[in-house]
């Protein structure tokens, strides 16, 4: 596939050059938006708690630290590759409704075939940031980890990569919010969300950061 420019078309927004990627965000076109850069900021945050986890040096050189480094960083790279997934996912799913409000309203037929695809593609858009939300979760419990053990020298580092998950989390919330709607369908998945969003809320003040 290939682009306006001439040149090929990207596949994932991941594969953009960041300063591509950057001006991807701050077009008018409707997507990527919020869910996709909330799921990046997660995604960056995740790769700094991978960094500090991996390095050799703990906190003190005990033996537990390194076993509870290690653990978090399992956490950090899995949460770390969802998120990667979902800031695509995110843009797909917005695109998705989009096409779905753009579906011929003519006849009663058409009406109703409409509303269903609104219906699964809004609630394909509500789980995707909340997935988003969980997976942000998981980098900020595995940045305590890493700000508890891991190499002194680089605690800010890993209170960075929690404050950037934190971000990434209250962004998911805020799309998840907007996509329920009051929908009760959806309360469940919004229920789930705001519990992330308290866990999160303890983990930033473990981090030390301003909540």
């Amino acid at each position: 596939m290939i682009s306006a420019s001439g040149s090929p078309a990207a596949s994932s927004l991941l594969e953009l050059r960041l300063r591509d990627l950057l001006d991807r965000f701050a077009s008018t076109d409707p997507t990527p938006g919020g869910g996709s850069a909330a799921a990046l900021s997660g995604a960056t945050g995740a790769a700094l708690v991978a960094m500090v986890c991996a390095m050799p040096k703990t906190r003190t050189g005990a033996a537990e630290e390194r076993g509870r480094l290690d653990t978090a960083l399992g956490w950090a790279r899995e949460a770390s590759s969802r998120l990667r997934s979902l800031v695509d996912e995110d843009a797909a799913a917005f695109d998705a409704v989009m096409a779905a409000y753009r579906l011929p309203k003519a006849t009663d037929g058409e009406k109703a075939l409409r509303k269903e695809a609104i219906r699964l593609a809004m609630s394909r858009a509500t789980q995707v940031p909340a997935q988003t939300a969980e997976a942000c979760l998981v980098v900020m419990r595995a940045a305590a980890e890493a700000a508890r053990d891991g190499n002194p020298n680089a605690l800010s580092d890993a209170r960075t990569g929690g404050a950037l998950a934190w971000a990434g989390l209250l962004g998911a919330a805020e799309n998840v919010r907007i996509n329920t709607g009051g929908d009760d369908a959806a309360s469940t998945i919004l229920e789930t969300v705001e519990a992330a969003v308290r866990d999160g809320r303890t983990l930033a003040a473990t981090l030390g950061l301003t909540v």
